[in-house]
């Protein structure tokens, strides 16, 4: 009996011992996450960098809404793939106060709201845009870049130049010759062939596709410049926008050894004619060869000799009619009634002289930006005259980018060309 009474309480000591250790495996419920929001700049700060923008940030959940406002202007933004972040697409605004309103919802159903205001500093310094070309709304050639200049020196080009937004896309009707298809070639350019930007100095940055553009494209460029810390203590205060179309594809080419001018027009000839090119006798009345773009024009345009006096050898001051630029040298493709040396010889200053009715239907059919390609003398056109930017490979137009690196140099044979390819031998670019 005391044997069994010792085993009755042991195996009831046993079973309360496994109930316990049961008991002890049981966790409590954990309670559901809670959201939480946050901001940057935080919510009350003042004088805040606007080079570093917005960001609101969802922990322990996803951003359902959010607005940011300043005043009655929307900032422009976008979420992360995850819904997590949210960052502003550009700088802000100095001098600016901004309401941000988020929420976020965690996967148990919990929600939580942040609103905030915040303001940006006033610059010491400011910069802006001193000039762009082109103008708004105007038509250019296949070969037309966008330049900038501003009005300081810039110290931290990247910022810049991340800030320079080109969109181009096809216009509503394109014809087919030359179109291609869009593609986002970075975060601020979209278009249909590759493009990049290229520092000539610190107040000006030029945009250049790797390829002329094809025809009949419509462009708007950006510089999301308010807020962009170009220096220390130097922001932009203002954006700037311009818009403007491509045409129809002009390319001119210009063999001074035959002294004929082919023009063509969407791949078709449209002129052919006779000139007379510079008589090469110094350096200052040879014809450049390369790739040149049509600059301005003028009807009549003063020319007077270069490096002369009035009562020198050689020595010019005259008027000469419908006058398309294309260097900074003094080249003109122009009107000049020689017509015995126009196909037979080059008699000329520099400039490319041709019958006054075909130089008149230039003048009348020419785009800024028309490419013209001059072959066959001993003066190869500077890329820094004028507008002479398709002289640098895309190789070397890469490397004057902040933002893109050129890829490795690839050995260049130079095949036939083409007899549809307006280029030259003597360029050194892809104009395809």
């Amino acid at each position: 009996m005391r044997f069994a009474a010792w085993t009755t309480a042991l195996l009831a000591t046993a079973a309360l011992l496994l109930l316990a250790a049961c008991s002890a495996l049981t966790a409590p419920e954990r309670p559901p996450a809670m959201p939480r929001i946050t901001m940057s700049p935080a919510p009350d700060a003042s004088a805040v960098r606007p080079d570093k923008g917005l960001v609101v940030t969802a922990h322990d959940g996803t951003l359902t809404a959010l607005s940011a406002h300043a005043g009655d202007v929307t900032v422009p933004g976008s979420f992360n793939a995850s819904h997590t972040v949210w960052r502003s697409d550009w700088a802000l605004a100095p001098g600016t106060e901004y309401v941000v309103s988020a929420t976020a919802a965690a996967s148990g159903g919990a929600t939580a709201r942040i609103t905030g205001r915040f303001r940006t500093l006033s610059p010491r310094r400011s910069f802006d845009v001193l000039s762009v070309t082109p103008n708004d709304h105007e038509t250019v050639g296949v070969g037309m870049p966008i330049i900038l200049t501003f009005d300081r020196p810039v110290e931290d080009r990247q910022a810049v130049e991340r800030a320079l937004e080109v969109r181009a896309t096809p216009l509503a009707n394109p014809a087919a010759y030359g179109q291609h298809d869009t593609r986002a070639y970075s975060a601020s350019y979209s278009g249909p062939v590759d493009g990049a930007w290229h520092w000539f100095s610190d107040s000006q940055v030029v945009f250049r596709t790797s390829t002329l553009w094809p025809a009949r494209q419509s462009v708007v460029f950006t510089a999301h410049l308010a807020g962009v810390r170009a220096a220390p203590g130097t922001y932009g205060t203002a954006d700037r926008t311009i818009a403007f179309s491509v045409g129809r594809r002009m390319v001119s080419t210009v063999d001074t050894r035959t002294h004929q001018m082919v023009v063509r027009q969407d791949g078709e000839v449209a002129q052919r004619m006779a000139i007379s090119a510079g008589m090469a006798t110094t350096r200052e009345y040879t014809t450049t060869s390369g790739v040149h773009l049509t600059m301005d024009k003028g009807d009549p345009v003063r020319m007077i000799s270069p490096g002369r006096k009035k009562g020198d050898p050689e020595y010019y001051d005259v008027m000469i009619g419908h006058a398309v630029r294309i260097s900074n040298s003094g080249e003109y493709v122009h009107a000049k009634n020689n017509v015995w040396a126009q196909g037979r010889a080059n008699v000329s200053h520099g400039c490319v002289n041709a019958r006054p009715d075909q130089a008149t239907w230039f003048y009348d059919n020419a785009l800024r930006g028309d490419p013209v390609i001059v072959t066959d003398t001993d003066r190869l056109l500077e890329w820094n005259n004028g507008w002479g930017f398709w002289q640098l490979s895309w190789y070397e137009w890469l490397k004057g980018s902040a933002l893109r690196e050129p890829g490795p140099v690839r050995a260049f044979i130079s095949p036939m060309i083409p007899p549809n390819l307006e280029t030259s031998g003597v360029a050194r670019t892809e104009l395809t």
